[in-house]
């Protein structure tokens, strides 16, 4: 399958200058995507430009407006907004390296694939890519995509160079704003131990092709049903769980696993091991219909 670049033009690291791609290094979405249809009709509904004093317009016609006022705007062409160059429209010049630790995961963003644009490119990027690897650290530049200058992050991975998005410290919320309200006492020590346990037998390796999209998975097996003409059944809530005492619920998710209970210090003892004792059993889960098996095309 042959790939479109998001972006062409050069990667610049001081004098040395070479032209680049940049690809996507993720699907947007998935397989699954819906169109809006008048069921009286089966017709999909096209969207039309309408005035709200003339009607339908073309869209063509149409130029964007930056509202300066309720109902005022500056009218600008796309001419116009092409007017605005800047050095990063057309190059990615890396003007610092840093320390990948130092860049906060928070401003992390998406991630695409750059690689040399030709064989004439392939040397030079070569040099930059493998200097950059010896040296161990993040390139940070700057790139012009979907009308907003971006900061990048360059990392070397395998033959090519992984780029990252980077937000801007205007986009991230201080997370003060948001922890605030969380209280600062410390938790129980004897449950952060049966916690502990509970973490160290989910310990494991980071396989991606275990994870799925459960829910797109579901959708295709609903939209499969649903064209055979069977009937789809409907699956029951799952139940609510109150935790009326975490301490019991701890032991009873640590006894879940099949390890030994920690043992609880001797403050206390007989009072936690009565409530244990009571709420040892595991929720029952509710009862969900086994949905029936259904061959389907894969998606468009």
């Amino acid at each position: 399958m042959a790939y479109r670049p998001t972006w062409q033009g050069h990667l610049r690291l001081s004098l040395v200058t070479c032209p680049v791609a940049l690809y996507t290094a993720t699907n947007a979405g998935g397989e699954v995507h819906f169109n809006l249809i008048n069921p009286k009709t089966n017709n999909r509904i096209k969207m039309i430009t309408t005035d709200p004093d003339t009607g339908p317009v073309e869209r063509s016609d149409l130029v964007k407006g930056y509202e300066v006022s309720k109902g005022e705007y500056i009218l600008l062409t796309q001419e116009e907004i092409n007017s605005v160059k800047l050095e990063s429209t057309k190059t990615i010049d890396i003007e610092t390296f840093v320390p990948a630790e130092d860049i906060d995961r928070v401003y992390w963003d998406n991630p695409y694939y750059l690689v040399p644009d030709g064989k004439l490119a392939q040397e030079a990027f070569a040099v930059i890519r493998e200097s950059m690897a010896r040296a161990g650290q993040i390139g940070i530049g700057r790139v012009v995509m979907s009308s907003r200058e971006r900061i990048v992050a360059l990392e070397p991975r395998g033959k090519g160079i992984l780029a990252y998005t980077l937000r801007t410290d205007a986009e991230v919320r201080k997370e003060d704003e948001i922890f605030g309200g969380i209280s600062d006492k410390d938790p129980d020590p004897q449950m952060i131990a049966i916690a502990q346990k509970i973490i160290e037998q989910q310990e494991g390796p980071f396989d991606p092709s275990k994870f799925v999209d459960r829910y797109e998975e579901a959708l295709k097996d609903l939209i499969a049903a649903k064209q055979k003409g069977h009937k789809v059944a409907k699956v029951e809530e799952p139940e609510d769980t109150n935790v009326v005492d975490l301490m019991a619920a701890l032991r009873a998710s640590l006894s879940a696993k099949g390890a030994p209970d920690a043992k609880a210090p001797a403050k206390n003892s007989g009072k936690s091991d009565t409530k244990a004792k009571a709420a040892a059993k595991p929720a029952t889960k509710a009862k969900v219909k086994a949905p029936t098996k259904t061959a389907h095309k894969k998606a468009s």
